[in-house]
């Protein structure tokens, strides 16, 4: 990879990694802030962490995240899951924590709090979902990796899980964070270079209910994490670059006990109704700049208009070819943005295919909520 004068000076640390930390660990607090991005606080533990309760609440100056005002600044941390430090490795741990204000109310921007209670509510469906993230990496300069400076590389064709020189660029990120996440007991699935050159994809899941979000979440901090090593940017920008290149999706697969069982193209087929009657709501929470990238074009289907089809991937959901031969299993909603927040994305789809719950709100999840207001016109498209 290109040199930056920003890369970490990983050599220097291993000494200072390979301390004793004598019987102390490390806790990595993980949260998500109020543009959508990530931030992360450390605590020292005088003990090993066996269970969740093992860990205490925190907190932060919310003003500085965009979450809280300044007069009353303080926003609480508490813990809902923790993994493996990779980078850290012994019983060092990083943490997923939801975010609330001291009146104990869940932090405007935690978005997972409704997400598990909708989930929970309709636990009896079993939900299962498995999410391909999408990325770009950029250079120092805002630049795609690999990308003649102040130009383009050849049109799109070779690059989608492409091999070699020319056709692919930082395997060494893409490697080093999928064993990051292999280690920290992460549920990826897999990962491909992606069809723009410098992007690439990694799956998570099948994950059930809340534990999808907090899984992605966590695999997006530990990329983060990793690029931070080789002095490159990861933006998960929907239409990184504009023009004839694909732009950047969280490609959403979803399966419940019903579309699995035998005969479960019936559920699914109920499904595609019920996503149809909620196209605006459902654009409203799948990511910013979505109209950017679901243009009709470059494998996406209509910002306003709800598609299904088996095989399409212009359609909004896919039914991929083996479930419609198999008669049961799951479908792929196409539509999220590569930014879009996974709690939302895994609440509304239970909301909508099972019904809202008392106490839970997907509508104020929006971070696009023009598209709800808007008078836009929703066509709808059978295969």
């Amino acid at each position: 990879m290109a040199s930056s004068t920003i890369i970490s000076n990983t050599a220097n640390l291993q000494k200072y990694l390979q301390l004793p930390q004598n019987g102390k660990i490390i806790a990595e607090y993980v949260w998500i802030d109020g543009s959508n991005g990530l931030r992360s606080k450390c605590k020292t533990m005088s003990k090993k962490v066996e269970k969740l309760e093992d860990l205490s609440e925190w907190n932060f100056d919310g003003s500085s995240t965009g979450q809280a005002p300044g007069d009353n600044s303080d926003v609480y941390l508490r813990p809902v899951a923790y993994y493996p430090d990779p980078f850290r490795l012994g019983d060092n741990i990083i943490v997923m924590c939801e975010t609330y204000m001291s009146d104990g109310s869940p932090n405007a921007y935690n978005f997972r709090h409704d997400a598990a209670i909708i989930l929970k509510q309709h636990s009896a469906a079993e939900f299962w979902f498995g999410l391909e993230q999408e990325y770009t990496l950029l250079d120092e300069f805002g630049w795609p990796y690999g990308w003649p400076k102040n130009g383009f590389p050849a049109p799109q064709g070779p690059y989608y899980c492409g091999v070699g020189t020319g056709k692919v660029f930082c395997r060494d990120i893409v490697e080093a964070h999928y064993k990051a996440c292999l280690y920290a007991g992460i549920e990826i699935s897999g990962t491909n270079a992606e069809v723009m050159p410098a992007q690439w994809e990694f799956q998570v899941g099948p994950c059930p209910d809340i534990s999808l979000g907090d899984q992605l979440w966590i695999a997006r901090f530990l990329l983060h994490r990793v690029a931070e090593e080789f002095g490159a940017k990861v933006t998960f920008a929907p239409k990184p670059i504009p023009g004839d290149w694909n732009g950047a999706g969280l490609h959403s697969n979803v399966s419940t006990k019903d579309t699995r069982a035998d005969g479960g193209m019936k559920a699914i087929e109920a499904a595609m109704e019920k996503l149809s009657s909620r196209q605006k709501e459902h654009m409203a929470v799948y990511g910013s700049d979505n109209q950017l990238r679901m243009t009709g074009k470059h494998e996406t289907a209509s910002y306003d208009k709800f598609t299904w089809g088996v095989a399409n991937r212009g359609s909004s959901v896919r039914i991929p070819r083996q479930v419609a031969a198999d008669n049961k299993g799951y479908f792929e909603d196409r539509r999220p943005a590569s930014n879009a927040d996974p709690y939302q994305i895994t609440g509304i789809i239970a909301e909508t295919m099972y019904g809202k719950v008392e106490g839970a709100d997907v509508a104020k999840f929006s971070n696009n909520a023009e598209a709800v207001e808007s008078e836009m016109i929703v066509e709808v498209s059978k295969p």
